[in-house]
């Protein structure tokens, strides 16, 4: 009964200190990275663009649906992380756009910002995340676990792989 209650403590005391030390890490971030592509800016425009085709080649992306009414501005994904919804804020070809979570139930939110640009023979690619997390817990383990910049550098990988490059992400 002492080791059921021991264990039990311990349990509750883990969640308490991830719960304190998820409130005093920040609320908001920006994360960044960079690739480099030997495809020139003109060329990686419309495959990041083209929102329907995103589930035929972005690694977790099994599902996009563009959301009716939205112009093709909104839409949303399913996928390895659940189903949510997204937008585009800004659009000037070839080298800014900006998405957007639309979703306010989930424990983040924020907006990527791709930047394009020559480099080389072919093209520089930053994605910046300026995120929030919300939720406690998910602050900690987005900080400490999963990383800011894991999804971007995934995003990263599979666009290597529709562009047929092999990248350096820095």
């Amino acid at each position: 009964m002492k080791w059921l209650l021991l264990t039990g403590a311990v349990l509750v005391g883990l969640i308490l200190l991830v719960a304190l030390v998820g409130a005093c890490l920040p609320k908001r971030h920006v994360a960044r990275r960079s690739a480099e592509f030997k495809s020139p800016p003109a060329a990686i425009w419309p495959v990041i663009t083209n929102i329907a085709a995103f589930a035929q080649w972005r690694d977790g992306v099994t599902k996009v649906e563009i959301l009716p009414d939205s112009k093709g501005k909104r839409w949303r994904e399913e996928g390895s992380q659940g189903a949510m919804t997204f937008e585009i804020v800004e659009a000037t070809p070839p080298g800014r756009w900006v998405t957007r979570i639309a979703d306010p139930k989930l424990p983040f939110g924020g907006t990527w910002t791709y930047h394009l640009e020559p480099s080389g023979t072919g093209s520089k690619v930053t994605i910046t995340e300026d995120g929030e997390v919300y939720n406690v817990f998910f602050r900690f383990l987005s900080r400490f676990v999963f990383g800011y910049t894991s999804t971007i550098d995934t995003y990263l990988n599979s666009l290597g792989k529709k562009l047929g490059d092999s990248i350096m992400i820095r």
